[in-house]
Protein backbone atom coordinates (compact mmCIF):
# COMPACT_ATOMS: atom_id res chain seq x y z
CA UNK A 1 0.00 0.00 0.00
CA UNK A 2 1.24 2.92 -1.24
CA UNK A 3 1.73 6.02 1.00
CA UNK A 4 2.88 9.75 1.74
CA UNK A 5 6.52 9.43 2.58
CA UNK A 6 8.31 11.91 4.82
CA UNK A 7 11.42 11.69 6.92
CA UNK A 8 9.87 13.69 10.00
CA UNK A 9 6.63 13.96 11.58
CA UNK A 10 4.33 16.47 9.65
CA UNK A 11 1.06 17.85 9.88
CA UNK A 12 -1.43 16.11 7.74
CA UNK A 13 -4.61 17.20 7.01
CA UNK A 14 -7.29 14.70 5.04
CA UNK A 15 -9.93 16.67 3.21
CA UNK A 16 -12.93 14.43 3.18
CA UNK A 17 -14.51 12.12 6.09
CA UNK A 18 -15.74 9.36 3.76
CA UNK A 19 -14.42 6.03 3.41
CA UNK A 20 -11.71 7.18 1.07
CA UNK A 21 -10.27 9.83 3.91
CA UNK A 22 -10.51 7.61 6.81
CA UNK A 23 -8.72 4.52 4.73
CA UNK A 24 -5.88 6.88 3.94
CA UNK A 25 -5.82 8.15 7.44
CA UNK A 26 -5.75 4.56 9.01
CA UNK A 27 -2.44 3.90 6.14
CA UNK A 28 -0.90 6.62 6.90
CA UNK A 29 -0.67 6.11 10.72
CA UNK A 30 0.14 2.29 10.40
CA UNK A 31 3.16 4.14 7.90
CA UNK A 32 3.90 7.42 10.00
CA UNK A 33 3.27 6.61 13.53
CA UNK A 34 4.18 10.57 15.26
CA UNK A 35 2.35 12.13 11.85
CA UNK A 36 -0.16 14.65 12.96
CA UNK A 37 -3.46 13.17 11.38
CA UNK A 38 -6.81 14.93 11.05
CA UNK A 39 -9.68 14.66 8.81
CA UNK A 40 -11.84 17.79 7.66
CA UNK A 41 -15.64 16.46 6.58
CA UNK A 42 -17.82 19.48 5.53
CA UNK A 43 -20.96 17.73 6.70
CA UNK A 44 -22.20 16.63 9.88
CA UNK A 45 -21.61 13.16 10.18
CA UNK A 46 -18.42 11.05 8.78
CA UNK A 47 -19.15 8.18 6.63
CA UNK A 48 -22.55 9.33 5.36
CA UNK A 49 -22.26 7.61 1.69
CA UNK A 50 -21.38 4.33 3.55
CA UNK A 51 -24.31 4.38 5.54
CA UNK A 52 -26.68 4.53 2.57
CA UNK A 53 -24.41 2.68 0.08
CA UNK A 54 -26.02 -0.72 -1.08
CA UNK A 55 -29.57 0.10 0.28
CA UNK A 56 -27.99 0.56 4.03
CA UNK A 57 -26.27 -3.06 3.47
CA UNK A 58 -22.91 -1.35 2.53
CA UNK A 59 -21.50 -2.91 -1.37
CA UNK A 60 -18.02 -2.55 -0.02
CA UNK A 61 -16.08 -3.61 -3.19
CA UNK A 62 -16.68 -6.32 -6.02
CA UNK A 63 -16.02 -10.10 -6.50
CA UNK A 64 -13.30 -9.27 -9.20
CA UNK A 65 -9.94 -9.71 -8.66
CA UNK A 66 -8.41 -9.68 -12.19
CA UNK A 67 -6.93 -5.61 -12.07
CA UNK A 68 -7.24 -5.88 -16.21
CA UNK A 69 -10.56 -7.26 -16.08
CA UNK A 70 -12.09 -5.05 -13.19
CA UNK A 71 -10.12 -2.00 -15.15
CA UNK A 72 -12.36 -2.61 -18.16
CA UNK A 73 -15.66 -1.90 -16.95
CA UNK A 74 -14.63 1.68 -16.17
CA UNK A 75 -15.79 4.14 -19.23
CA UNK A 76 -12.89 6.23 -18.56
CA UNK A 77 -9.34 6.32 -17.30
CA UNK A 78 -8.67 1.76 -17.65
CA UNK A 79 -5.09 2.96 -18.45
CA UNK A 80 -4.79 4.68 -15.48
CA UNK A 81 -7.04 2.40 -12.75
CA UNK A 82 -4.53 -0.85 -14.50
CA UNK A 83 -1.71 0.30 -12.46
CA UNK A 84 -3.80 1.45 -9.24
CA UNK A 85 -5.51 -2.17 -9.47
CA UNK A 86 -2.35 -3.83 -9.49
CA UNK A 87 -0.72 -1.81 -6.50
CA UNK A 88 -4.07 -2.13 -4.29
CA UNK A 89 -7.33 -4.18 -5.75
CA UNK A 90 -10.13 -5.75 -4.74
CA UNK A 91 -8.48 -8.78 -2.90
CA UNK A 92 -6.54 -6.53 -0.39
CA UNK A 93 -9.97 -4.84 0.30
CA UNK A 94 -10.93 -7.95 1.44
CA UNK A 95 -7.96 -9.03 3.37
CA UNK A 96 -7.45 -5.68 4.93
CA UNK A 97 -11.43 -5.70 6.52
CA UNK A 98 -10.60 -9.53 7.38
CA UNK A 99 -8.07 -8.25 9.03
CA UNK A 100 -9.81 -5.71 11.22
CA UNK A 101 -12.67 -8.44 12.12
CA UNK A 102 -15.21 -7.26 9.32
CA UNK A 103 -15.23 -10.69 6.91
CA UNK A 104 -17.14 -9.72 3.76
CA UNK A 105 -19.27 -12.31 1.42
CA UNK A 106 -20.06 -12.09 -2.11
CA UNK A 107 -23.72 -12.55 -3.84
CA UNK A 108 -24.27 -13.89 -7.47
CA UNK A 109 -23.91 -10.37 -9.15
CA UNK A 110 -20.73 -10.03 -7.82
CA UNK A 111 -21.13 -7.30 -5.41
CA UNK A 112 -19.85 -7.51 -1.61
CA UNK A 113 -20.92 -6.95 1.60
CA UNK A 114 -19.99 -7.59 5.15
CA UNK A 115 -21.26 -10.79 6.52
CA UNK A 116 -23.94 -8.59 8.89
CA UNK A 117 -25.40 -6.98 5.90
CA UNK A 118 -25.00 -3.73 7.73
CA UNK A 119 -23.45 -0.46 6.61
CA UNK A 120 -23.06 -0.10 10.34
CA UNK A 121 -20.25 -2.82 10.84
CA UNK A 122 -17.88 -0.40 8.34
CA UNK A 123 -19.14 2.17 9.58
CA UNK A 124 -17.57 1.29 13.63
CA UNK A 125 -14.75 -0.34 12.45
CA UNK A 126 -13.32 2.58 10.19
CA UNK A 127 -14.19 4.52 13.43
CA UNK A 128 -12.68 2.50 15.88
CA UNK A 129 -9.61 2.33 13.79
CA UNK A 130 -9.27 5.94 13.45
CA UNK A 131 -9.61 6.44 17.27
CA UNK A 132 -7.33 3.72 18.04
CA UNK A 133 -4.73 5.58 15.93
CA UNK A 134 -4.96 9.04 17.33
CA UNK A 135 -6.33 10.37 14.17
CA UNK A 136 -8.22 13.79 14.75
CA UNK A 137 -11.71 13.73 13.50
CA UNK A 138 -13.49 17.07 12.54
CA UNK A 139 -17.11 17.93 10.96
CA UNK A 140 -18.73 20.61 9.67
CA UNK A 141 -15.23 21.70 7.84
CA UNK A 142 -15.96 22.95 4.47
CA UNK A 143 -13.18 23.56 2.35
CA UNK A 144 -13.13 26.78 0.35
CA UNK A 145 -9.67 27.52 -0.53
CA UNK A 146 -6.03 26.18 -0.80
CA UNK A 147 -2.85 28.14 -0.95
CA UNK A 148 0.75 26.86 -0.92
CA UNK A 149 3.02 29.13 0.95
CA UNK A 150 6.55 30.57 0.06
CA UNK A 151 7.96 27.66 2.68
CA UNK A 152 5.74 24.66 0.80
CA UNK A 153 3.19 24.36 3.33
CA UNK A 154 -0.36 25.02 2.58
CA UNK A 155 -2.49 27.20 4.15
CA UNK A 156 -6.24 26.19 4.40
CA UNK A 157 -9.35 28.50 4.45
CA UNK A 158 -12.65 26.92 6.02
CA UNK A 159 -15.86 28.56 5.67
CA UNK A 160 -16.49 28.74 9.06
CA UNK A 161 -13.23 29.14 11.96
CA UNK A 162 -9.79 30.43 11.48
CA UNK A 163 -7.31 29.49 8.42
CA UNK A 164 -4.85 26.46 9.57
CA UNK A 165 -1.46 25.89 8.62
CA UNK A 166 -0.48 22.17 7.63
CA UNK A 167 2.90 20.46 5.96
CA UNK A 168 0.92 18.07 3.76
CA UNK A 169 -2.82 17.32 2.37
CA UNK A 170 -4.69 14.91 0.79
CA UNK A 171 -7.92 15.99 -1.19
CA UNK A 172 -10.12 13.08 -0.72
CA UNK A 173 -13.29 14.93 -0.87
CA UNK A 174 -14.89 12.95 -3.96
CA UNK A 175 -16.09 14.96 -6.81
CA UNK A 176 -15.66 18.85 -6.83
CA UNK A 177 -19.65 20.05 -7.59
CA UNK A 178 -20.48 23.30 -6.09
CA UNK A 179 -17.74 24.13 -4.79
CA UNK A 180 -16.58 26.43 -7.35
CA UNK A 181 -13.96 28.12 -4.92
CA UNK A 182 -11.88 25.37 -4.41
CA UNK A 183 -12.14 24.61 -8.09
CA UNK A 184 -10.42 28.14 -8.16
CA UNK A 185 -7.36 27.32 -5.85
CA UNK A 186 -6.75 24.01 -7.93
CA UNK A 187 -6.28 25.98 -11.06
CA UNK A 188 -4.43 28.66 -9.38
CA UNK A 189 -1.89 26.18 -8.69
CA UNK A 190 -1.79 25.35 -11.91
CA UNK A 191 -4.16 22.35 -12.66
CA UNK A 192 -6.39 21.57 -15.51
CA UNK A 193 -10.22 20.89 -14.69
CA UNK A 194 -12.49 19.26 -16.96
CA UNK A 195 -16.16 20.08 -16.68
CA UNK A 196 -18.62 17.92 -14.74
CA UNK A 197 -20.72 15.83 -16.16
CA UNK A 198 -23.64 13.33 -14.36
CA UNK A 199 -23.43 9.70 -14.93
CA UNK A 200 -25.08 6.86 -13.91
CA UNK A 201 -28.76 7.54 -14.08
CA UNK A 202 -32.10 6.31 -15.46
CA UNK A 203 -33.81 7.70 -19.05
CA UNK A 204 -36.77 9.77 -18.75
CA UNK A 205 -39.20 9.18 -21.40
CA UNK A 206 -42.85 8.62 -22.41
CA UNK A 207 -44.52 6.25 -25.29
CA UNK A 208 -47.49 4.60 -25.87
CA UNK A 209 -45.39 1.26 -26.27
CA UNK A 210 -44.28 1.12 -22.53
CA UNK A 211 -47.65 2.07 -21.23
CA UNK A 212 -48.60 0.67 -18.31
CA UNK A 213 -45.49 -1.63 -17.88
CA UNK A 214 -43.77 0.20 -14.75
CA UNK A 215 -41.95 -2.89 -13.05
CA UNK A 216 -41.45 -5.15 -15.91
CA UNK A 217 -37.75 -5.80 -16.96
CA UNK A 218 -35.88 -8.12 -19.47
CA UNK A 219 -33.31 -9.93 -18.35
CA UNK A 220 -30.54 -9.42 -21.00
CA UNK A 221 -31.52 -6.15 -23.61
CA UNK A 222 -29.22 -4.41 -25.48
CA UNK A 223 -29.60 -0.33 -25.52
CA UNK A 224 -27.58 1.98 -28.32
CA UNK A 225 -27.11 5.87 -28.43
CA UNK A 226 -27.76 7.18 -31.80
CA UNK A 227 -27.06 7.25 -34.33
CA UNK A 228 -23.45 6.18 -33.45
CA UNK A 229 -23.07 6.06 -29.82
CA UNK A 230 -21.71 2.91 -27.52
CA UNK A 231 -24.14 0.11 -27.08
CA UNK A 232 -24.59 -1.75 -23.81
CA UNK A 233 -25.68 -4.85 -22.59
CA UNK A 234 -27.68 -5.96 -19.36
CA UNK A 235 -31.20 -6.31 -17.31
CA UNK A 236 -33.36 -3.45 -18.52
CA UNK A 237 -36.04 -2.26 -16.32
CA UNK A 238 -39.41 0.03 -17.40
CA UNK A 239 -40.35 2.60 -14.62
CA UNK A 240 -43.50 4.46 -14.39
CA UNK A 241 -40.65 7.10 -15.44
CA UNK A 242 -38.97 5.79 -18.18
CA UNK A 243 -36.04 3.35 -18.08
CA UNK A 244 -33.55 2.15 -15.95
CA UNK A 245 -31.51 -1.16 -15.15
CA UNK A 246 -27.64 -2.06 -15.55
CA UNK A 247 -28.30 -1.18 -19.30
CA UNK A 248 -29.19 2.00 -19.11
CA UNK A 249 -26.91 3.11 -16.37
CA UNK A 250 -24.41 1.69 -18.37
CA UNK A 251 -24.66 3.56 -21.81
CA UNK A 252 -25.39 6.95 -19.38
CA UNK A 253 -21.82 5.69 -17.84
CA UNK A 254 -20.20 5.49 -21.00
CA UNK A 255 -22.14 8.57 -22.88
CA UNK A 256 -22.12 11.00 -20.36
CA UNK A 257 -20.19 13.30 -21.90
CA UNK A 258 -22.40 13.59 -25.19
CA UNK A 259 -25.48 12.97 -23.46
CA UNK A 260 -24.70 16.30 -21.77
CA UNK A 261 -24.24 17.92 -24.83
CA UNK A 262 -27.65 16.80 -26.27
CA UNK A 263 -28.94 18.09 -22.52
CA UNK A 264 -30.18 14.57 -22.19
CA UNK A 265 -32.63 14.90 -25.70
CA UNK A 266 -31.66 11.66 -27.42
CA UNK A 267 -32.61 8.41 -29.64
CA UNK A 268 -31.93 5.39 -27.96
CA UNK A 269 -32.47 1.85 -29.87
CA UNK A 270 -33.31 -0.82 -27.80
CA UNK A 271 -32.91 -4.66 -28.89
CA UNK A 272 -35.90 -6.01 -26.33
CA UNK A 273 -33.85 -9.54 -27.26
CA UNK A 274 -30.09 -8.64 -26.47
CA UNK A 275 -28.10 -9.94 -29.49
CA UNK A 276 -30.61 -11.38 -31.33
CA UNK A 277 -31.31 -9.81 -34.74
CA UNK A 278 -34.11 -9.02 -36.51
CA UNK A 279 -33.44 -11.63 -39.04
CA UNK A 280 -33.61 -14.49 -36.96
CA UNK A 281 -36.95 -12.74 -35.01
CA UNK A 282 -38.01 -13.17 -39.21
CA UNK A 283 -37.37 -16.64 -39.58
CA UNK A 284 -38.69 -17.90 -36.14
CA UNK A 285 -42.47 -15.80 -36.52
CA UNK A 286 -42.10 -17.27 -40.72
CA UNK A 287 -41.58 -21.48 -38.36
CA UNK A 288 -44.85 -20.22 -36.30
CA UNK A 289 -46.52 -19.14 -39.01
CA UNK A 290 -45.68 -22.86 -40.41
CA UNK A 291 -46.15 -24.63 -37.28
CA UNK A 292 -48.78 -22.74 -35.60
CA UNK A 293 -50.59 -21.23 -38.09
CA UNK A 294 -54.52 -21.41 -36.23
CA UNK A 295 -52.69 -19.95 -33.02
CA UNK A 296 -53.20 -16.20 -31.70
CA UNK A 297 -49.74 -14.33 -32.01
CA UNK A 298 -50.66 -12.80 -29.22
CA UNK A 299 -50.84 -16.10 -26.71
CA UNK A 300 -47.55 -16.92 -28.14
CA UNK A 301 -44.66 -14.21 -27.05
CA UNK A 302 -41.19 -14.95 -28.43
CA UNK A 303 -39.01 -16.62 -25.65
CA UNK A 304 -37.90 -14.34 -23.27
CA UNK A 305 -39.92 -11.47 -23.48
CA UNK A 306 -42.76 -10.26 -21.14
CA UNK A 307 -46.43 -11.09 -22.16
CA UNK A 308 -47.78 -7.76 -21.69
CA UNK A 309 -44.85 -6.01 -23.71
CA UNK A 310 -45.17 -8.20 -26.59
CA UNK A 311 -48.61 -7.29 -26.56
CA UNK A 312 -47.89 -3.94 -26.60
CA UNK A 313 -44.86 -4.21 -29.37
CA UNK A 314 -47.89 -6.48 -31.49
CA UNK A 315 -50.03 -3.14 -31.05
CA UNK A 316 -46.98 -0.96 -32.43
CA UNK A 317 -46.62 -3.48 -35.52
CA UNK A 318 -50.21 -3.17 -36.55
CA UNK A 319 -51.24 -6.63 -35.51
CA UNK A 320 -54.39 -6.86 -33.97
CA UNK A 321 -55.25 -9.17 -31.00
CA UNK A 322 -57.66 -11.56 -32.99
CA UNK A 323 -54.33 -11.81 -35.43
CA UNK A 324 -53.23 -15.85 -35.68
CA UNK A 325 -49.55 -16.36 -37.41
CA UNK A 326 -51.29 -17.61 -40.60
CA UNK A 327 -52.57 -14.20 -40.98
CA UNK A 328 -50.04 -12.26 -40.45
CA UNK A 329 -48.41 -10.42 -43.57
CA UNK A 330 -45.20 -9.85 -44.80
CA UNK A 331 -45.32 -6.37 -43.70
CA UNK A 332 -46.59 -6.93 -40.46
CA UNK A 333 -43.82 -9.52 -39.64
CA UNK A 334 -41.09 -6.99 -40.54
CA UNK A 335 -42.81 -4.72 -38.23
CA UNK A 336 -42.26 -6.72 -35.45
CA UNK A 337 -38.76 -7.68 -35.89
CA UNK A 338 -37.66 -4.16 -36.37
CA UNK A 339 -39.88 -3.38 -32.47
CA UNK A 340 -38.04 -6.05 -31.04
CA UNK A 341 -34.72 -5.52 -32.24
CA UNK A 342 -34.55 -2.19 -33.25
CA UNK A 343 -36.96 -0.01 -31.57
CA UNK A 344 -36.64 3.94 -31.29
CA UNK A 345 -37.64 5.40 -28.38
CA UNK A 346 -37.46 8.87 -28.09
CA UNK A 347 -35.82 9.82 -24.67
CA UNK A 348 -36.56 13.65 -23.14
CA UNK A 349 -34.80 13.58 -19.53
CA UNK A 350 -32.30 12.13 -17.19
CA UNK A 351 -33.86 10.69 -13.92
CA UNK A 352 -31.40 11.01 -10.67
CA UNK A 353 -31.51 6.76 -9.36
CA UNK A 354 -33.43 6.24 -5.59
CA UNK A 355 -32.36 3.22 -3.86
CA UNK A 356 -34.93 1.55 -1.34
CA UNK A 357 -33.32 0.87 2.17
CA UNK A 358 -33.93 -2.57 3.73
CA UNK A 359 -36.90 -2.54 5.92
CA UNK A 360 -34.70 -4.07 9.28
CA UNK A 361 -32.26 -1.22 8.72
CA UNK A 362 -34.62 1.67 8.52
CA UNK A 363 -36.10 0.61 12.14
CA UNK A 364 -32.72 -0.43 13.20
CA UNK A 365 -30.12 2.04 12.14
CA UNK A 366 -32.28 5.49 11.48
CA UNK A 367 -32.00 5.04 7.55
CA UNK A 368 -34.84 7.14 5.48
CA UNK A 369 -36.96 4.28 4.03
CA UNK A 370 -35.84 6.03 0.06
CA UNK A 371 -32.64 7.93 -0.29
CA UNK A 372 -30.66 9.03 -3.28
CA UNK A 373 -28.19 6.62 -4.78
CA UNK A 374 -24.54 8.18 -4.82
CA UNK A 375 -24.67 10.59 -7.62
CA UNK A 376 -21.87 9.78 -9.97
CA UNK A 377 -20.30 12.69 -12.05
CA UNK A 378 -17.14 12.88 -14.79
CA UNK A 379 -15.12 15.56 -15.00
CA UNK A 380 -12.63 17.32 -12.28
CA UNK A 381 -8.84 17.33 -12.23
CA UNK A 382 -7.14 16.00 -15.76
CA UNK A 383 -6.10 12.12 -16.24
CA UNK A 384 -3.14 13.71 -17.70
CA UNK A 385 -2.15 15.06 -14.69
CA UNK A 386 -2.25 11.49 -12.81
CA UNK A 387 1.38 10.33 -11.99
CA UNK A 388 2.37 6.85 -10.42
CA UNK A 389 2.45 5.91 -7.14
CA UNK A 390 6.14 4.56 -6.59
CA UNK A 391 7.06 7.68 -8.50
CA UNK A 392 5.96 9.60 -5.64
CA UNK A 393 7.09 7.12 -2.91
CA UNK A 394 10.69 9.35 -3.78
CA UNK A 395 9.37 12.69 -4.34
CA UNK A 396 9.57 14.63 -0.84
CA UNK A 397 7.87 17.28 -2.67
CA UNK A 398 4.70 15.62 -3.15
CA UNK A 399 2.67 17.81 -0.24
CA UNK A 400 -0.65 17.91 -2.10
CA UNK A 401 -2.13 14.59 -3.08
CA UNK A 402 -5.52 13.20 -4.22
CA UNK A 403 -6.78 9.72 -3.76
CA UNK A 404 -9.82 7.24 -3.14
CA UNK A 405 -13.24 8.14 -4.57
CA UNK A 406 -11.29 11.28 -6.52
CA UNK A 407 -9.84 9.26 -8.96
CA UNK A 408 -13.06 8.49 -10.17
CA UNK A 409 -15.04 10.81 -9.64
CA UNK A 410 -12.32 14.26 -9.26
CA UNK A 411 -10.29 12.47 -12.25
CA UNK A 412 -12.63 12.40 -15.31
CA UNK A 413 -13.35 8.17 -14.32
CA UNK A 414 -16.35 7.02 -12.73
CA UNK A 415 -17.35 4.02 -11.13
CA UNK A 416 -20.36 2.09 -12.99
CA UNK A 417 -21.98 0.70 -9.70
CA UNK A 418 -24.42 3.30 -8.28
CA UNK A 419 -24.30 1.25 -4.86
CA UNK A 420 -20.34 1.23 -4.29
CA UNK A 421 -18.50 3.12 -1.82
CA UNK A 422 -15.68 1.40 -0.97
CA UNK A 423 -15.06 -0.45 -4.18
CA UNK A 424 -14.45 3.46 -5.16
CA UNK A 425 -12.29 3.71 -2.13
CA UNK A 426 -9.99 1.29 -2.41
CA UNK A 427 -7.62 3.31 -4.89
CA UNK A 428 -5.84 4.17 -1.88
CA UNK A 429 -3.20 2.58 -3.20
CA UNK A 430 -2.75 5.56 -6.34
CA UNK A 431 -2.12 8.65 -4.75
CA UNK A 432 -2.16 10.83 -7.03
CA UNK A 433 0.39 14.42 -7.28
CA UNK A 434 -0.98 17.50 -7.72
CA UNK A 435 2.29 19.52 -7.26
Amino acid sequence: MSVIRQKQAAEVAIIGGGAAGFFAAIAMREAHSKARISIHEKGKQFLAKVRISGGGRCNVTHNCMDPQRLAEHYPRGQRELRAAFHTWQAQDTVDWFTAHGVPLHAEADGRMFPRTNHSQTIIDCLLEQTKRSGIERLHSQNLRRIEVLPDGRFRLEWSQGPAQIVDRVLMACGSLKANTELCDSLQALGHRIEPLAPSLFAFALKDTRLAGLAGLSVPMATVKLLPKGSLQSGALLITHRGLSGPSVLRLSAWEARSLQACQYQFKLSINWLGATKAEQVSEYCRQQRTQQGKKNVKNCPYPSVPKRLWEQLLVASNISSTTTWSQITKMQLQALAQELTQGVYTVQGRIQQKEQVNDKLVRSNGLPKVVPSEFVSCGGIARNEQRKAEEMEDDEDGALNIMGDATLDVLDIQDLDTSIALKKESLLSDVIELR
